[in-house]
């Protein structure tokens, strides 16, 4: 089955799964459908796909670990609700339809991504039941350190901060990885986690997510100064109107690609012990670059 058609199943099976999940919550009607509005409004589902084909690497049951990719798309969405508010990117458009804050108000955004948030975990703790608990445990804790203060969080305070500096690129690749690198990182690895795979496993594919997550960081950078809104499904051109620190900015659109397509090639390598296994994560790498939205 071709890649493409690997990814439109597992985002197919991650949506009936997030419908199943959002409509069994017991909880105020306008903040489930403010979540509704942020977690089915589409998407590629790139970290999902990723907890999926960690797993089936080893050989795990996608059963158990389709709560895993539920969970890390929550917490994705979650933060993408609040980078989208006033006070951050101050966003109107998210996958083609206006943002939380825009269709709700400010607050019902914020609590939406707090519940989402929470969700997150819940639904790790709970719905992972095919799971040991001392497993179960470890994603927990991998994914609270992966979007908290020392990853995602952590990574969009620099973020905020250097549009008042001008940053080199080590410090906006440290950035990087913190905003957007330290997540993949954990869907990367989950799969070896939820397998209990050797220690140089989990080695391997967080080196392979290092360079997968740089790669993607700069060619959504450069989704933001070449593609238009309508095709991106978001307000395009908004960095170089803040003066965001990124690759392109830095490199120029010709340097941040040749820096990407090195990166792509690097994760591509890392992959190399686990032969055909692993060409629907070589597939996903690849895709980064020609990928329009």
């Amino acid at each position: 089955m071709p890649f493409s058609d690997d990814l439109a199943r597992i985002a197919a099976e991650v949506d009936r799964e997030l419908d199943d999940v959002l409509g069994g919550l017991v909880a105020p009607e306008r903040l489930v459908a403010a979540m509704r509005h942020a977690v089915l409004a589409g998407g590629k589902r790139l970290r999902p796909f990723l907890v999926m084909e960690s797993a089936a690497l080893f050989g795990v049951a996608p059963a158990s670990a389709m709560p895993v990719a539920v969970a890390i798309e929550c917490l994705h969405t979650y933060s993408l609700i609040h980078d989208d508010l006033p006070a951050m990117d101050d966003d109107v458009l998210r996958r083609g339809q206006p943002t939380v804050h825009v269709a709700f108000d400010e607050a019902t955004a914020i609590l939406a991504g707090d519940a989402l948030q929470a969700l997150a975990f819940e639904i790790i703790a709970g719905r992972a039941l095919a799971l040991e608990p001392d497993i179960r445990a470890r994603l927990a804790a991998d994914l609270a350190a992966a979007s908290g203060a020392g990853g995602m969080v952590g990574g969009q305070m620099l973020d905020l901060a250097f549009e008042a500096e001008k940053p080199g690129t080590d410090e906006i690749a440290a950035m990087q990885a913190m905003k957007t690198g330290a997540l993949f990182e954990f869907a990367c690895t989950s799969g070896a986690t939820m397998a209990r795979a050797a220690s140089e496993d989990h080695r391997r594919l967080a080196t392979f997510a290092a360079r997968f997550g740089a790669a993607f960081q700069i060619t959504d950078d450069l989704l933001d100064e070449e593609v238009s809104s309508d095709e991106a499904g978001k307000l395009t051109g908004k960095d170089a109107r803040r003066g965001k620190a990124t690759f392109v900015a830095g490199m120029g659109v010709d340097g941040a690609r040749a820096e990407a397509e090195r990166l792509v090639g690097a994760a591509c390598g890392a992959l190399a012990p686990y032969g055909p296994r692993a060409d629907n994560l070589r597939a996903v790498c690849r895709y980064l670059m020609t990928r329009r939205s």
